[in-house]
């Protein structure tokens, strides 16, 4: 029995890791049929795993933000980085599969899965403990301008939330990857004591 789970397991990932690349080529349009193609798996596999194409979505979501949240945690627990670096790189962190993903989809997602883009926005609004307590550590240090922690937070999430929200970055060619990294460098650049 324990090795059915552990299987399951194995398939799930698999599953979101082949959905993101798909994800990526086709945007909202993949199909299970899409999936089970990139996977040579068939779609009854899929689909004993996930119940439908958004339960999968779903799962993505928190998939995607995980593997986020470790890459946060190798970044903080890099010893070669200095505490602006980290904060730079925390900030900005996309997991290293997932830089070429096309993001700029998502602000589709709040009319077609309105409960996935509810998950998106509770996961942008949460886990930020670890950020902050780094941000606070600069402060410390003096290499950080004191400032309202609170405030840079909303204006990350409420940046975030635009590029999925709208087509902007599509109508401007510009990757989620450099959107996101422009603004840090913006927002960090504006609280390093020179």
């Amino acid at each position: 029995m324990v090795q059915k789970a552990g299987a399951k397991m194995d398939n799930k990932e698999k599953i979101l890791e082949a959905t993101i690349k798909v994800f990526n080529r086709k945007g909202l349009k993949f199909t299970m049929d899409d999936i089970a193609s990139e996977l040579s798996m068939s779609k009854k596999t899929i689909y004993t795993v996930f119940r439908d194409k958004e339960s999968l979505f779903y799962q993505m979501v928190d998939f995607c933000f995980d593997k986020i949240k470790e890459g946060e945690d190798e970044i903080i627990n890099d010893d070669s980085l200095s505490t602006v670096e980290k904060i730079r790189g925390v900030l900005s962190v996309l997991p290293a599969g997932y830089k070429d993903v096309d993001f700029r989809q998502l602000y589709l997602l709040k009319d077609k899965y309105p409960n996935i883009y509810a998950k998106v926005e509770e996961r942008l609004e949460t886990g930020w403990e670890k950020t902050i307590n780094l941000i606070n550590q600069g402060i410390e240090e003096g290499c950080i301008r004191p400032f309202n922690v609170c405030l840079l937070k909303i204006m990350v999430e409420a940046t975030i939330e635009q590029f999925f929200q709208r087509d902007i970055l599509i109508r401007n060619q510009i990757t989620y990857a450099d959107a996101l990294e422009e603004v840090v460098d913006v927002l960090v650049d504006g609280i390093v004591v020179r």
